[in-house]
């Protein structure tokens, strides 16, 4: 009980820190009321129904409460399936939840856990230390963390465990190198962790949120698509992409001068991974780790094989969770469902709520050609079409923290400008991953470049420049691959 006033002090020293939060929620609070209160006060615009409108104001309620982050997730998405129904926009509770009963979210929740047990027995640390531990042919520090990264992604789909893994293998090769904290090695390498490896995530399609939030939105909106499909159409592109980025990021700084001087510092014996990364005693798996690697690889044959056969994509995870469940093994347990981002999960069942109720009340129609004819559509060219798309995905995912939650708000409104004017809906669908996913002017946009400007020796400055640069070869790939790649795997 001695504890107790250094926890109130510890409360103290936190209120600066929520008073200058307090600001934006706040306000994000009380314009999410005003919207709500404008649904119920005044009569409805012309052109819209009330049910229009009230669909309308949820939205607005739901988009204010996620970008400040007034509230948690999980309770403005509870209360906005509840004014869903309480307003009248829908006329059941039922119909108001319909988004939690996508596959989508249960299949998110799966690979959430999967992503947590590699985590959770230092598959993803073991994995690392092996990759970095590739003997006097290492190639240069910055090269060889690209390429790990871009490896590990296949195995391990959250960038952000990826991030957090390598954050310390960075740190450990400035010291073997000599080099400061605060070096052009460091800042090139941090950009590397931030935002060229978040790339990687898209090439599958169980490789991220973003990838499987695309991917079920193409499989409800526009085709099935399979995980090999996916595979085809996406790994060529996003390699190039990556390759480009990561080219760059070595580039961006100067640091190849500070690594050759500190090679010269060694007699010509510079350091290599090997000796900047402590692999330990151990080479081999423990148990646990042989049993997530071998779970993890029969879920990607079962993935593959089901891409010929018709299994379901969500089949193979299900049972991957179940067998690392079982008595006897025990790796998955019930204590670990409390460290799932439940509030990811509830954000996309309502998202997806509130886009059925759109699409059954004609909201999205009428908000479609009501923007169609204040763009001059038809005066454009096809790929200016396209341009326009894009431009206005790139706007909309600034606003957002992080690209999964903007792919979920962003993707079915373009996909239906793109039904309007004859765009073909896969290629948009895949651009639109790519461009939203590459698009990071703000360290709030990514989570995993708000980690690496957070530990790193990045600048904002830093990030909206190479921003820049990850957004341009983006739209370099996507141009490429809808002119000549994508035509030809159809």
């Amino acid at each position: 009980m001695a504890d107790n006033p250094s926890a109130g002090d510890d409360r103290s020293a936190q209120l600066p820190g929520l008073v200058d939060a307090s600001g934006i929620e706040l306000g994000g609070i009380i314009a999410a009321v005003a919207v709500v209160l404008w649904c119920v006060i005044s009569p409805p615009p012309p052109g819209f129904t009330p049910a229009m409108q009230t669909v309308l104001a949820v939205f607005g309620f739901s988009l204010l409460l996620w970008l400040t982050k007034a509230l948690p997730y999980v309770v403005s998405s509870s209360i906005s399936v509840t004014l869903l129904f309480t307003l009248g926009a829908v006329e059941t509770f039922q119909e108001a939840t319909i988004g939690f009963a996508s596959t989508l979210v249960f299949f998110l929740l799966l690979l959430l856990l999967l992503g947590q047990t590699i985590a959770k027995v230092d598959l993803d640390v073991w994995f690392a230390s092996q990759l970095l531990s590739n003997g006097e042919n290492a190639p240069r520090p910055l090269r060889s963390l690209s390429m790990n990264l871009l490896a590990l992604s296949f195995v391990m789909p959250s960038a952000v465990a990826r991030a957090v893994t390598f954050i310390p293998v960075v740190r450990q090769l400035s010291d073997a190198y000599g080099v400061p904290h605060d070096s052009d090695f460091e800042r090139s390498s941090f950009l590397i962790l931030g935002h060229v490896n978040p790339l990687a995530s898209m090439a599958l399609m169980t490789g991220g949120g973003m990838a499987i939030i695309t991917s079920e939105l193409v499989q409800s909106e526009v085709r099935p698509i399979t995980w090999v499909e996916w595979a085809v159409y996406m790994i060529p592109p996003i390699v190039v992409l990556y390759v480009l980025s990561a080219l760059t990021a070595e580039r961006f700084y100067d640091a190849l001068p500070e690594l050759d001087a500190a090679a010269t510092r060694s007699d010509g014996n510079g350091p290599t991974p090997e000796n900047a990364f402590d692999v330990g005693s151990e080479d081999s798996f423990s148990d646990d780790q042989r049993i997530v690697a071998t779970v993890m690889l029969g879920a990607v044959a079962l993935w593959v094989v089901g891409s010929f056969v018709g299994l379901p994509t969500i089949v193979p995870a299900a049972l991957a969770v179940c067998v690392l469940s079982l008595p006897g093994i025990r790796i998955i347990t019930a204590a670990d469902m409390a460290d799932v981002s439940w509030g990811i999960l509830f954000v996309i069942g309502t998202m997806f709520s509130i886009l059925e109720a759109m699409e059954s009340t004609g909201t999205l129609t009428y908000l479609v050609e009501t923007i169609t004819s204040l763009i001059p559509f038809a005066s454009l060219a096809h790929w200016q079409t396209i341009v326009v798309l894009l431009s206005i995905a790139v706007i909309m995912r600034v606003f957002f923290s992080t690209a999964s939650a903007a792919i979920i708000v962003v993707l079915p409104i373009i996909l239906r400008f793109g039904e309007v004017l004859g765009v073909d809906q896969l290629f948009l669908a895949l651009s639109v991953l790519i461009i939203v996913g590459s698009t990071t002017f703000l360290p709030f946009n990514t989570t995993s470049v708000l980690l690496s400007f957070d530990r790193g020796p990045l600048s904002n400055r830093d990030v909206v420049a190479f921003g820049f640069v990850t957004m341009f070869y983006a739209s370099f790939v996507i141009a490429g691959s809808w002119l000549f790649y994508w035509p030809m795997v159809v």
